[in-house]
């Protein structure tokens, strides 16, 4: 049993999620980041890669004050689970996703180096399974079994990539907008290496929001 998944992220209109030189970019309009927020509300858990971590230093956390206290009157903490995908537990222990505002785990390998996860062990709960790189389906039946039900994935484009070939993706949901970033080295929505077989995804639902538009794919 795993939990329900499904991946949100922005790309610009040809499919980067961030220039060659991995800076942040602001591709989301105003009405999607509503969205992405009330989203972010309705998930038990937000994961992300250490490369968005290391990149953008996000926080990850609901930044509208209402959908917190409604969190709150369903019986819930008023922030979801924060999620960090870490190999080799690169994750700094000043990072905005290991702050107090939420309760993060940060999920390791077994060969990450024992004195970095002991530091990050005093900031979040770590969670280990996988040689060289993170057992993705052993995650996910760690995080079923402690009650999390539906995991909202904010990238990278390399994290997409490994959990769809796991076959752990749900959903997609892209924000295309107007902006165009080029580079044939900018990382995409989903990076990795090729599949012998493109997969197949079915048309849910779509939506104009400001300067793009919200599509939502739902794998078989």
């Amino acid at each position: 049993m795993r939990p329900f998944v499904f991946i949100n992220i922005a790309s610009s209109l040809d499919g980067k999620i961030s220039n060659e030189r991995r800076e942040q970019i602001r591709l989301s309009s105003k009405e999607d980041f509503q969205v992405v927020d009330r989203l972010r509300a309705e998930s038990d858990a937000i994961m992300v890669g250490i490369g968005t971590v290391l990149s953008d230093n996000p926080k990850l956390t609901v930044k509208s004050e209402l959908l917190r206290k409604m969190r709150v009157k369903k019986g819930l903490k008023p922030n979801p689970l924060r999620i960090v995908v870490d190999s080799k537990c690169r994750i700094p222990v000043n990072s905005e996703i290991l702050s107090e505002d939420a309760d993060t785990l940060v999920a390791v390998s077994e060969n990450a180096r024992k004195d970095r996860v002991e530091e990050v062990r005093k900031r979040a709960e770590v969670f280990s399974a996988g040689n060289d790189r993170v057992d993705l389906g052993a995650l996910m039946r760690y995080l079923h079994h402690t009650g999390i039900r539906k995991v909202m994935v904010e990238g990278g484009g390399e994290l997409n990539y490994s959990l769809i070939r796991e076959n752990l993706v749900d959903e997609i949901r892209v924000f295309y907008s107007g902006w165009i970033v080029g580079g044939k080295d900018s990382p995409t929505v989903i990076d990795g290496t090729s599949f012998d077989v493109p997969l197949r995804a079915e048309l849910k639902s779509f939506e104009v929001l400001g300067n793009g538009i919200a599509v939502v794919w739902r794998l078989r």
